[in-house]
């Protein structure tokens, strides 16, 4: 049991990385303690509620009590199957902002700025626009990760788009292109009527090739020898060694995890659970950051929405047509439509997200109990609260304590409140007047900042964006945990590439984001000079700083 590099972690970005190190000509052992992602509940789009919610495929993490959300514990969905989450999430695609990466080269994370990722994202593309939309100059053509859209036919679609624009927001094409501010069409990673998971597009093909293997089993820690990392010990005693890195690739909250049971982390922390300090790193488990998302319900005037499908007798249907053409409405996620906005004249690019969704349901597949409704997810994308992952015991079995600290500071508080009363209006322009009936929640009596502040306590819930527990910084930031090349700071032989590394979380979903990080990561692990930059200069809004929209 030993190769070239060992990858601990078959999710988005180990996939990404197995795939190409594996095309390289090196050995690749993909170590993951999860099963087969076969089966029409992870490969059919439409039954997305379904994995998230399944022992079966998931950790089953919940946080700790949030004190600043009346002591919820809110759960914390990390996929436990072969595609990690990319095998369970809502299978949205976003890139992020330019801007986003921005920050992260000026905080120490050099060579990752938006003219450095955007080859990578090209790369690991092959992009499906419906019709002639789009900035087809901004996207990959023949990557292994199928993007595509859903075909929009539901009337609420387009009125979410109107809407946005009577409210005189803009209109984007492609917010994966040049301009991510505006409304317009959803991507999603789903082709072929399946969802095209980070197993489905890099790690089946990697496969294939006689070196790369996939090996199931529990990581306990990553054995170290010398100040060398050389394997990882699996539960039941064995070792898998590793001739040139061990990567950690376990997920944001699984890989700080992994370095504290291995002796890195903040000296203090390990000594209280016995573990012997390899290296003082207090930055591992710190700087964990989430986007916080309430659903904001519509009822519907009218029976266009897809709760005419939510019955057994439908759903039967709809999961027969699928299973025998991979078409129908379980052929998507449904999310087929979106928004970035600005909350506030002065904020120089999106910091406000929506996911549309023709139906007013949760995300553990429990319908409005009101029938016929819609909703927008929405939430704030750069929150400045701070939470942390450390150990419970030393004992590798037992899950982590998880706190994200959400809602701590009072910025968290004024973008909350502007994102519902910017939705509320968004809702009450001509484009929905059709289609409205009342709000379902918060409710057209939560006006005041004491009431929306209520509602957030009772209702808000996790977009399922954990990142940030294993920030990516210069070699001598005392709060840096891997270097720009991936390299764990104080340990040879040892890399982090995974939604973990990034400094700040970046806008939408970070699925996207994760895939790109395993792409960019196998060009360092193989000591390939990387991409050239890009020239491609991103949209930003002119009135920025005069006016929010």
């Amino acid at each position: 049991m030993e190769a070239d590099f060992v990858i601990v972690g078959a999710g988005s970005a180990g996939c990404a990385m197995a795939y190409r190190l594996s095309e390289a000509g090196a050995s690749v052992l993909v170590v993951e303690h999860g099963g087969t992602d076969a089966g029409p509940f992870i490969q059919m789009p439409g039954a997305l509620s379904y994995p998230m919610n399944m022992k079966m495929y998931d950790w089953g993490y919940e946080s700790e009590p949030e004190p600043n959300l009346n002591n919820r514990r809110l759960v914390v969905p990390r996929g436990k199957v072969i595609g990690g989450s990319s095998s369970i999430n809502g299978m949205v695609y976003v890139r992020g902002h330019a801007m986003d990466y921005e920050f992260w080269r000026e905080s120490g994370a050099d060579g990752w700025a938006y003219a450095d990722v955007l080859p990578y994202f090209k790369r690991m593309e092959h992009w499906h626009p419906r019709g002639h939309g789009g900035d087809r100059g901004w996207r990959g053509t023949d990557g292994p990760l199928h993007v595509s859209r859903g075909p929009r036919n539901n009337p609420l679609h387009s009125a979410f788009v109107s809407a946005g624009a009577q409210a005189g927001y803009e209109l984007t094409d492609d917010y994966n292109g040049e301009k991510q501010e505006g409304f317009g069409p959803m991507d999603m990673t789903v082709w072929q009527g399946r969802r095209w998971s980070a197993a489905n597009a890099y790690l089946r093909p990697a496969l294939k090739r006689q070196n790369c293997d996939l090996v199931r089993g529990l990581v306990e820690k990553v054995v170290i020898e010398e100040g060398r990392a050389v394997g990882v010990a699996l539960a039941g005693g064995q070792v898998v060694r590793a001739r040139r890195s061990v990567v950690l690739a376990a997920s944001s909250i699984n890989s700080p995890k992994i370095l504290m049971l291995s002796g890195i982390g903040e000296g203090a922390h390990l000594q209280e659970h016995g573990i012997e300090v390899v290296a003082d790193r207090p930055g591992v488990g710190a700087n964990l950051q989430d986007h916080l998302e309430v659903y904001f319900q519509m009822a519907a005037s009218q029976p266009v929405t897809l709760y005419k499908y939510w019955n057994m007798v439908w759903k039967g249907i709809i999961g027969a047509q699928w299973l025998f053409t991979k078409t129908g409405l379980g052929a998507s996620n449904q999310f087929e439509s979106a928004a970035f906005i600005r909350s506030r004249a002065g904020v120089q690019y999106p910091d406000i997200q929506y996911h549309f969704l023709p139906l007013a349901v949760r995300y553990d597949g429990k319908a409005s109990a009101e029938g016929h409704g819609f909703q927008a997810h929405v939430g704030p994308m750069r929150s400045p609260s701070r939470g942390a992952v450390t150990l419970r015991s030393a004992d590798p079995a037992e899950a982590p304590r998880i706190a994200f600290n959400y809602m701590s500071t009072e910025q968290d508080w004024v973008d909350f409140r502007a994102c519902l009363r910017l939705t509320r209006e968004i809702f009450s322009q001509p484009a929905f007047s059709p289609f409205v009936s009342h709000e379902i929640q918060p409710g057209a009596e939560a006006v005041t900042d004491a009431q929306l502040d209520a509602f957030i306590r009772d209702h808000a819930e996790s977009a399922y964006h954990p990142c940030g527990t294993c920030r990516m910084g210069r070699r001598d930031d005392p709060m840096a945990v891997v270097d720009p090349q991936g390299r764990v700071i104080g340990v040879e032989g040892l890399v982090v590439a995974d939604s973990s590394i990034f400094p700040r979380i970046t806008n939408g979903n970070l699925n996207g984001p994760s895939i790109m990080v395993g792409e960019k990561m196998s060009d360092h692990l193989l000591e390939r000079a990387p991409l050239a930059a890009a020239n491609d200069a991103p949209w930003i809004n002119p009135e920025w700083q005069t006016a929010q929209r």
